[in-house]
């Protein structure tokens, strides 16, 4: 039968599975050094209070860029609105002066028709 023993320790430094890789896991835990504030591992009951702020954080922060947005879309349409009406009144000014009857007479004159100057005589017909 064979004896229990202890594995041999591994030296400082070196992997088992050959070579020093760095994660990004690793690279965040140096820089951020988190075993100073929470000592060698996270607290299990602070991760609910911490995932659930964090949430309603996201939410605000997303509900807040959609009002902007919306606002934004508010006050562009606002300003077409008026830029329209303004153009509405301009043409509805051009058509009022345009079909007034001097400027009809005006513009027919070219093509020979000249505006009456009597009244229209009324033909009776006998049966």
């Amino acid at each position: 039968m064979s004896q229990n023993s202890f594995k041999s320790k591994l030296k400082a430094g070196s992997n088992p599975k050959g070579g020093s890789r760095k994660t990004i896991f690793t690279w965040i835990e140096e820089k951020l050094d988190v075993t100073g504030i929470l000592g060698e591992g996270v607290p299990v009951q602070l991760v609910p209070p911490v995932g659930f702020v964090a949430l309603v954080a996201l939410i605000y922060i997303y509900s807040n860029h959609r009002a902007e947005n919306m606002v934004r879309k508010i006050e562009k349409a606002q300003q077409e609105v008026g830029d329209l009406r303004a153009d509405v009144t301009t043409l509805e000014a051009e058509i009022m002066l345009s079909s007034m009857q001097s400027e009809v007479a005006k513009r027919v004159e070219a093509q020979g028709l000249f505006e009456l100057n009597q009244p229209p005589i009324k033909i009776e017909v006998e049966k």
